[in-house]
């Protein structure tokens, strides 16, 4: 009995609804598969060309103005990194690099950078800008390459501080066009457990993917989010089950939330 028990995995049997945009969606299914659950994919966002292309090259080309470049997401690091080393090979030397959370360190390692201004700890705009090297930034040129339409705190506080901040769109979210009936019957059936849910921007075009019925759904299902201020959404949108909020966005935390969530089902 006791080597069963042993070999039961953390989260055997449960089915957890994975939300992130289809090529960023392998490692956090993975992790969740590892435990024992199933992953349900269904992504909410979708990643696409920026509108104005010429305005994010014409950054790029005097990418040397700046003293600090800021990435805000995996997404940002891949778009821009890419564009920045076919237009001009790289970097310029001297300037210093810095990201909101560990998985855009993790891909700016991949471009052979290892040495950016990240958060420990808490990883979100609020906690980048208590770092040293960003408070004192009066007369630095800064530049923010984000998706289109992101949050404006990180960009205005620098701003305040005396920084010239300019923004670099890379990409733009979208929401997927996509085929609900599976994943409506799933849920019917009582076979989606948990959702995690990883943007604002996620959540809502969630909620309107689902349509009337599978909002019912929703509202009624434990979610996982990655900060308060998702969670304020979800309880704008009417979710019934407090929803539960990642220590970070990273997958490896959204995995912890989801096997907490499970102990506590189980010691009721």
């Amino acid at each position: 009995m006791a080597e069963l028990f042993s070999r039961a995995r953390a989260l055997d049997g449960v089915r957890v609804l994975v939300t992130r945009p289809r090529d960023q969606a392998d490692n956090l299914a993975r992790l969740i598969e590892a435990e024992g659950a199933e992953a349900i994919r269904f992504p909410v966002i979708e990643i696409a060309e920026p509108q104005d292309t010429q305005a994010l090259l014409a950054i790029v080309d005097r990418l040397d103005e700046f003293a600090i470049a800021i990435f805000i997401s995996p997404n940002a690091v891949n778009r821009a990194m890419n564009l920045i080393l076919a237009r001009r090979g790289g970097l310029p030397p001297g300037l210093r690099v810095a990201c909101v959370g560990r998985a855009s360190a993790r891909e700016l390692k991949h471009f052979g950078i290892e040495d950016a201004i990240v958060p420990s700890g808490h990883f979100d705009s609020e906690t980048l800008l208590e770092l040293p090297a960003l408070r004192d930034v009066a007369g630095t040129r800064i530049v923010i390459f984000r998706g289109d339409g992101g949050r404006e705190l990180l960009g205005d506080t620098l701003a305040a501080r005396g920084a010239a901040v300019e923004y670099a769109e890379c990409y733009r979210r979208t929401r997927p066009t996509a085929d609900t009936t599976p994943l409506l019957r799933r849920w019917a059936r009582g076979e989606v457990d948990i959702v995690t849910v990883t943007s604002v921007d996620g959540l809502h075009n969630l909620y309107d993917m689902l349509g009337k019925a599978g909002q019912s759904w929703l509202i009624r299902t434990p979610v996982v989010v990655v900060s308060d201020r998702m969670a304020a959404v979800c309880r704008e949108l009417g979710f019934k089950v407090d929803p539960l909020i990642a220590a970070q966005a990273a997958d490896e935390a959204l995995v912890e939330a989801i096997k907490a969530w499970r102990a506590a089902q189980k010691s009721l």
